[in-house]
């Protein structure tokens, strides 16, 4: 029970609780006359005042003034984001190696077009499944995801490692390892929204990094481990690799906070919206023909007596992509705040449309280098911008991670059909035919992008967007 006050110690409280001056009195009396039937030492206060807590008071992913944008704890969430890119992108970026391998030894008895699939489904699971597991994020879900994530990545590599056909392979690299990725790759895109404001597409191009030195990384170590020590021990390598590495994300993450509702899976009335509905057709586009390079610039060396298979150097070329995409990540991302992401992609993707079909006259190494620098460095500012775009093109703050979902979903199923269409051409048609298929859906794409731009800006030629 709480203990009564008297009337001076009452005053004192009205005091301290900011009851306006000329009321004390009033307010004292008042207490008083309820109580003239009560000893009149002791004062019962049935009620006390009522504290509301101000929308400020809250920490918020949609309140500005709560993120820290930067510090120390913000940037240890880019290092963990950074190891996810790393062990999810990276890993589907250093799908062109194992292509090679694949169609040279393990799986010499199954076409390109069927091996491509592999790698397409692990690309398309990523993002759909990234796109699903959203509301398990925001419902706080934020470590069991990683950790289940972790899980599978590391078990797939281990059971691939085992794998000696086909329906084997594509199981434990198709699914298990692309079922993992997509556990992971929507939890580090998400998180640092909360952590960053102002600084938030310089912070997401060095996370989105990890993707290409990743892409770096993974096929030299295959390159360099296969001969050596056998496919099996080289992808067990790889998944102890994986394991450290994932580990430190998981250590270091933390959420800061939870959106204030669950969001909707799917906001039908974003298709309503012109810009958005165009940007996710010409990004659908794009994606059809943008990992061509990706996967087939290897084969396209040797078959075209560019490198031989004994020099080594072809299986470079994917890493010399990835290489550059890592400062195509970085820079167009960091020029993006000033520019506008919209005005950095349409160019960055019209670029990479071009030098794409620039592959049809290149018969010698020096050209075919270059195409390699320039070509990761354009096609990585066009895939790192997207969640930029993407949330310039949501209005309410809530919708950003429903509308970027969706849009992955749309994007994932250009990356499941583009390339194992890309492998029918090859096998019918040849490299040259790729190459224009590659090129043309990429500049259809970027072009759509670009209609999506001034549709928003109302074909202003000049505007930030």
């Amino acid at each position: 029970m709480s203990k009564p006050c008297n009337a001076e110690e009452l005053q004192n409280y009205t005091t301290e609780s900011h009851i306006p001056k000329e009321k004390q009195s009033g307010a004292t009396n008042n207490i008083y006359n309820e109580n003239t039937n009560q000893n009149s030492s002791q004062i019962s206060v049935e009620s006390s005042p009522k504290i509301e807590n101000h929308p400020h008071d809250q920490s918020s992913a949609s309140n500005v003034d709560s993120v820290p944008d930067g510090g120390f704890l913000a940037w240890l969430q880019v290092v963990g984001a950074f190891f996810l890119f790393f062990n999810t992108w990276g890993i589907i970026n250093s799908y062109g190696a194992y292509q090679t391998y694949y169609e040279e030894d393990l799986l010499m008895s199954s076409d390109s077009s069927a091996i491509s699939w592999i790698g397409s489904i692990q690309s398309f699971l990523i993002m759909f499944i990234g796109a699903g597991t959203g509301p398990l994020y925001d419902a706080g879900y934020f470590r069991a995801l990683i950790i289940t994530g972790t899980a599978l990545v590391v078990f797939g590599h281990m059971m691939l490692s085992l794998c000696t056909v086909y329906w084997q392979v594509l199981l434990a690299q198709g699914f298990c390892i692309a079922i993992g990725s997509g556990a992971l790759f929507l939890p580090g895109v998400a998180i640092l929204s909360t952590y960053f404001t102002t600084k938030i597409s310089f912070a997401v191009g060095i996370a989105a990094s990890g993707s290409s030195i990743g892409g770096v990384v993974y096929p030299v170590i295959f390159r360099e481990l296969q001969p050596k020590i056998g496919f099996a021990w080289t992808v067990r390598v790889t998944g102890f690799i994986l394991l450290a590495t994932l580990l430190v994300s998981n250590a270091v993450m933390k959420v800061r906070v939870l959106p204030a509702g669950r969001r909707k899976i799917v906001d039908w009335s974003a298709f309503k919206e012109l810009p958005y509905t165009l940007f996710n057709l010409g990004s659908f586009l794009s994606f059809m023909g943008l990992y061509t390079p990706f996967y087939y610039i290897q084969l396209f060396a040797i078959d075209q007596h560019i490198t031989s298979s004994g020099s080594g150097l072809a299986f470079y070329l994917l890493a010399i992509i990835n290489a550059a995409s890592t400062f195509g990540r970085i820079i167009p991302n960091f020029l993006a705040d000033k520019t506008g992401p919209f005005n950095m992609m349409v160019p960055c993707a019209l670029i990479s449309s071009i030098l794409i079909l620039c592959l049809l006259s290149i018969t010698k190494l020096g050209p075919l280098l270059a195409f390699c620098v320039l070509y990761g460095f354009f096609s990585g500012s066009f895939v790192s911008l997207m969640p930029s775009i993407l949330v310039l093109l949501s209005p309410n703050p809530s919708l950003v991670g429903t509308r970027m979902g969706m849009s992955f979903s749309m994007v994932a199923i250009g990356l499941l059909i583009g390339t194992p269409i890309a492998g029918a051409i090859l096998n019918d048609h040849g490299f040259g035919a790729v190459w224009i298929y590659g090129g043309i859906f990429t500049a259809a794409g970027s072009g759509v992008v670009f209609l999506a731009r001034n549709f928003r800006v109302r074909w202003r030629i000049i505007s930030k967007t």
